[in-house]
This record gives C-alpha cells, sequence and structure tokens, in this order.
C-alpha cells in the first residue's frame, strides 16, 4: 500500500507564508492499495489537488470513505472534478445520521443546494454512488479491505482501517477519547469509567496489529482542558495510544489551523520530550508530523 497526504489542517484551510512546509490544506488522505485501487479518506480542500493529479490518470475510479460531516471534511467535495467527467466513477461511502435519517448522499445534497454552489449534481457526468455503511462491517475494494470503526466526536465519526495483503493503516477522521464526564467523588463515576474502558478496549482491540496510525492531534496535553468536548486529541494522548498498540509508525495531523509551522514543530518537539520518547529504540514507533506530499509505503 502507498499512503500519500493532500490536506493536513484541521478546521479551516490556512493557507499563507507560514503553513507552507507542512500546507495549509483540510484534511483528504490517499491510499492506492497493491493493485492501484483508489481509496480517499475525506474530501477536504486537499481533495483538490489530488484531483487534478488524477486528471492524468483516467479514467478515475474512486472510493471516497467519509469520516464524517463537518466542512473541513467534506468541503472539496464538490470540486472533485473528475465528478464532472463521463467515464468516471465514484463512490462515496459514509455513515448513517441519526439526525436526518440518511446516509452520505445528504453531503453532496447539501453542499450542491442553489444558495450554496452553482452546478447541480445531475450536471456531474461520472457515475455516482453512495454506500452508507454498517459499524464494524468491511467492505472491500479492489485487494484492500476498509473496515469502518465508531469513534467520539460531536457527530458521527468513522474512522477506517484499511488492510491490504498484510499491511495495515488507521485513520482516526476527528476523535477524542473517551472521558468520564463526573468527579471522582460522584457516585455515577465508577459506572461510567468501566463504560468509557470498555470503548477504549474495544477500539484498541480492533486496531490489533496496526502498522500506521494516523491520529487526530490537535491539541497539546496544556491545552487540551479548554477543549473538552471539542472532539480533538493531544500530541501526547496519541504518542501514548500509539506505544500501548505496539504500532510501527504514528502520523500526527489535523494541524490547528492558528499554527504556524514554527510553532507546530515547537509542539510537537515539546510533546516528544514529555513523553520521554526515544527515537529508534526497540519498541518505540517511528512518530512525525503529517504534511502535504508525504508518502508512506508499506
Amino acid at each position: 500500500m502507498k499512503v500519500r497526504f493532500w490536506g493536513v489542517r484541521g478546521s479551516i484551510p490556512s493557507p499563507g507564508q507560514h503553513t507552507q512546509r507542512y500546507g495549509g490544506n483540510t484534511t483528504c488522505i490517499e491510499v492506492r492499495s497493491d493493485d492501484n485501487s483508489l481509496i480517499v479518506l475525506d474530501a477536504g480542500t486537499g481533495v483538490f489537488p489530488l484531483a487534478q493529479e488524477l486528471l492524468r490518470q483516467m479514467p478515475v475510479k474512486a472510493n471516497i470513505f467519509i469520516t464524517h460531516s463537518h466542512w473541513d471534511h467534506i468541503h472539496g467535495l464538490p470540486f472533485f472534478t473528475p465528478l464532472y467527467i463521463p467515464g468516471n466513477s465514484v463512490r462515496i461511502h459514509g455513515a448513517y445520521d441519526v439526525v436526518s435519517g440518511r446516509g452520505p448522499d445528504q453531503v453532496m445534497e447539501v453542499q450542491l443546494q442553489y444558495s450554496y454552489f452553482p452546478v447541480r449534481e445531475a450536471e456531474m457526468k461520472a457515475g455516482i454512488e453512495y454506500e452508507t455503511l454498517s459499524i464494524n462491517e468491511p467492505v472491500p475494494v479492489g485487494d484492500a479491505t476498509v473496515t469502518p470503526l465508531l469513534l467520539n466526536h460531536p457527530v458521527v465519526n468513522l474512522g477506517y482501517r484499511i488492510e491490504c495483503n498484510g499491511k495495515s493503516v488507521f485513520f482516526t477522521g476527528d476523535h477524542e477519547p473517551w472521558l468520564n464526564i463526573y468527579a471522582p467523588e460522584d457516585e455515577g463515576y465508577a459506572e461510567f469509567q468501566q463504560m468509557v474502558d470498555m470503548q477504549q478496549g474495544q477500539l484498541d482491540a480492533a486496531l490489533k496489529g496496526l502498522d500506521v496510525l494516523i491520529a487526530d492531534s490537535s491539541y497539546t496535553a496544556a491545552e487540551y482542558p479548554t477543549k473538552i468536548g471539542w472532539g480533538h486529541g493531544t500530541l501526547e494522548g496519541n504518542i501514548a495510544w500509539a506505544r500501548r498498540l505496539g504500532v510501527k509508525k504514528l502520523v500526527c495531523t489535523h494541524h490547528e489551523p492558528t499554527r504556524s509551522d514554527d510553532q507546530l514543530e515547537q509542539a510537537f518537539a515539546a510533546a516528544l520530550a514529555s513523553s520521554d520518547y526515544e527515537p529508534g529504540k526497540p519498541g518505540e514507533p517511528e512518530i512525525m508530523l503529517s504534511r502535504e506530499g508525504l508518502e508512506i509505503v508499506l
């Protein structure tokens, strides 16, 4: 498998001179299986430069897996140029929304309303299909398998484990580790903690044997107390998670959009230092920041 990052910022695009090294586009990750099947994880603004690259590889057959419907993970979708070209086929996968009672078809429909976008879906000439996913039920894509797992975010968020010929990668989308809402002295604390431990244990078990973990690392541990409930993880928390899982590589992504590249590197270095990370030590994962253009070969 090959994994390439096209968008790595969170919440809102942040182009400019201070984000040139890591990039200012929002989330989009390209995965190519061993037989070259195309899997696209999220359609933030990073999906547009991916689309331009795909125009050299016509016809395009793409499977787009949406983690959740917040804007920074879908607002590039109407600009995915292969959608407009006859002979291409695009299958859009996503969660069932319990509020609207709809699947991923709603993601496109809402964006293409007349008030927000000048093009109707009927003008998109590619073959477009939608698939509403079931949690923990694998989806075959060529010689790869994509398994959606339920994570923790203010809307339904699916993380995706992709496996191909013995190699595996998992992308969290946006994820905040489950947290006990009670204080330790409260009556309901122990019971709620059991639920938290069960949810985390089930996720850890589903990620057994993982090669690459791509994790929402928006905040630092020091910043997190003022961000509780916003649905995002921390650098330090994901370093601990990667160690617990025994993954080979951790890629920290969904970078806080107000951070410059210099500030991002400073926060990352501080997180590594506070975690007593020893690169190259047996059992330690390789840990890196995602950046546009980064390619990982498994």
